[in-house]
């Protein structure tokens, strides 16, 4: 379905209820349990999130915006004139400002998120901040294949900032790749943020900050459950877990049952054990070769790449070949 409304366009794919129910259950009966990360994005969790962003432990935002705004120029020359930029998981549009200020001859741009209502206030907003600026937003899960709108224009640039990509498995990011790829055409753009390996102090402060946004983000999945899908879960009866996995260069987020419990989600009873685990997120950590490598897989070959002083996060520049 397609609505237009002034200089802004809205196609909802659908992330359907149906979809939440199957995998919510298909994971809540995996031994260990889990659920995928995308279903932390309601509309509740993507707010949270933006908090997160702000907190003084969490580096990685400010860190690439940094960069972004270090290097816009120098990707304006990269992208050329007459480009359709594309934004997977787009939330509050603060990254794609800073290309904006660059790209002052974007043919169209085009936002895709999970989190519809999300996705809708933050379009209008950045129409209202940019009325001459075609938007063309997107809401649907940006991990499986879909069809993009027609873009009248001389070529594609994809940007994943944030370094989502860690959130998938290293078998997951290969798809991704394929699927980005098969929205582009040879020689269209990549522009993606990829955290790196660092103290294991820098990270675990980052993933347990002080104020417990984190831990109020990750256990956000529980009261959606429970408001979208008629389940019962004891909110007091779990807390939230990050750590950084060393053998699998991963951080990971999980919620821990206090108690024994069951759990109804509509007709299906889940037993939860005091002390098990339900596994929410993971965010892989890289090395600059290891992840050119396994971008070149899907065809991607790398063009250039940026970091900080610091080489806590990497920015990096693909084309597809």
């Amino acid at each position: 379905m397609t609505t237009v409304r002034h200089a802004i366009q809205f196609t909802d794919h659908g992330a359907v209820q149906s979809s939440f129910l199957t995998e919510v259950l298909k994971g809540l009966k995996r031994e260990p349990k889990t659920l995928p990360a995308k279903f932390l994005y309601d509309e509740r969790g993507s707010e949270l999130f933006e908090e997160i962003t702000n907190l003084t432990e969490y580096y990685p935002t400010r860190t690439e915006i940094a960069i972004l705004e270090r290097v816009k120029h120098e990707l304006a020359l990269l992208i050329g004139p007459e480009a359709a930029l594309i934004e997977f998981g787009s939330g509050s549009s603060r990254k794609i400002q800073i290309l904006l200020q660059a790209l002052k001859d974007l043919t169209v741009y085009v936002p895709i998120d999970i989190s519809k209502e999300f996705l809708y206030a933050s379009s209008l907003k950045l129409g209202h901040d940019y009325p001459s600026l075609h938007i063309h937003a997107v809401a649907g899960d940006y991990t499986a294949p879909m069809t993009l709108p027609e873009l009248n224009c001389r070529k594609k640039a994809a940007f994943f900032p944030g370094s989502t990509i860690g959130n998938f498995e290293p078998h997951e990011a290969g798809a991704f790749f394929d699927t980005v790829a098969a929205m582009l055409e040879k020689g269209d753009g990549f522009l993606i943020g990829v955290d790196l390996k660092k103290d294991i102090r820098i990270l675990n402060a980052a993933y347990n900050d002080a104020r417990g946004i984190t831990a109020e983000f990750n256990l956000n999945i529980l009261k959606r459950m429970n408001r979208e899908l008629s389940a019962d879960f004891d909110l007091e009866a779990y807390r939230h877990h990050a750590f950084y996995n060393e053998a699998k260069g991963r951080m990971e987020m999980h919620i821990i049952s206090q108690k024994d419990q069951k759990v109804t989600i509509q007709s299906e009873e889940i037993a939860i054990q005091k002390g098990e685990t339900i596994h929410t997120e993971n965010s892989y950590k890289y090395e600059v070769e290891d992840f050119h490598n396994l971008a070149s897989k899907s065809g991607f070959t790398a063009q250039k790449f940026w970091t900080d002083e610091k080489r806590l996060f990497s920015l990096h520049y693909l084309e597809l070949r």
